[in-house]
C-alpha cells in the first residue's frame, strides 16, 4: 500500500513561495533524490503549473537542474484539476473523484505518492488520506503568502527531525 505525503519548502513563519526562498545545493540534491524514489506525484493545477516547465530542456540548467527535470518527466504524475483540458507526458488528468482516485492508488501502488500544492494537500487532509506531513523550514520570515496548511490543521505527531543542510530543518510529522 502506497503513502501520501504532503512535503514543502516554507518558511519559520509557515508560508511557501518558491519566488521568496530556493533551496541550497545540498537541499536541492535532497530533492533529486526524493523525486527519484517516488511512486508518484499528485498535482494540484497551480503547482504543476509552476513544475511543468521541467518538461522541456533549458541549455541555462547545470547538471543538478538537468538532473531534477530527468527525475521529474520519468515520474509518473496525476494532476488533479476541473479546468485544465490535458496535461504533459507521464501525467494523468484527474477532473473529479479524487478521492476515489486516491484511494485506489494507495491500494494499487507501493512506497510514496507526494502531494504537491496546499490547496490539493487540504483537501487531501479533509479526505483523511495523507499519511505524513514533511516541512521543510528555512530560515526566512515571510508575514505574507500562501500557508503549508491551507485549512484546518490537523492534529498532528512529530515522528522526526533530520538537518538537510545548513540551514533547514524537515520536521516530520503524522496524523495523531
Amino acid at each position: 500500500m502506497a503513502k501520501l505525503v504532503f512535503g514543502m519548502n516554507l518558511s519559520l513563519d509557515g508560508y511557501v513561495d518558491h519566488q521568496e526562498f530556493s533551496p541550497g545545493p545540498a537541499l536541492f540534491r535532497h530533492w533529486i533524490a526524493h523525486v527519484r524514489a517516488l511512486t508518484g506525484s499528485l498535482y494540484g493545477r497551480r503547482m504543476y503549473e509552476i513544475m511543468r516547465y521541467r518538461d522541456e530542456d533549458d541549455p541555462e540548467w547545470d547538471a543538478e537542474r538537468r538532473d531534477f527535470a530527468v527525475a521529474w518527466r520519468c515520474l509518473p504524475k496525476w494532476v488533479v484539476s476541473r479546468t485544465l483540458k490535458s496535461v504533459g507526458s507521464n501525467a494523468t488528468l484527474v477532473p473529479d473523484d479524487l478521492e476515489a482516485v486516491v484511494r485506489r492508488l494507495k491500494n494499487e501502488l507501493a512506497g510514496e505518492i507526494s502531494v504537491s500544492g496546499p490547496e490539493l494537500a487540504r483537501s487531501l487532509t479533509e479526505l483523511g488520506l495523507v499519511d505524513e506531513y514533511r516541512l521543510y523550514f528555512h530560515p526566512v520570515v515571510l508575514g505574507r503568502g500562501t500557508p503549508f496548511f491551507a485549512g484546518p490543521r490537523p492534529r498532528l505527531r512529530l515522528v522526526a527531525s533530520d538537518r538537510i543542510d545548513e540551514d533547514v530543518m524537515r520536521l516530520t510529522y503524522v496524523p495523531a
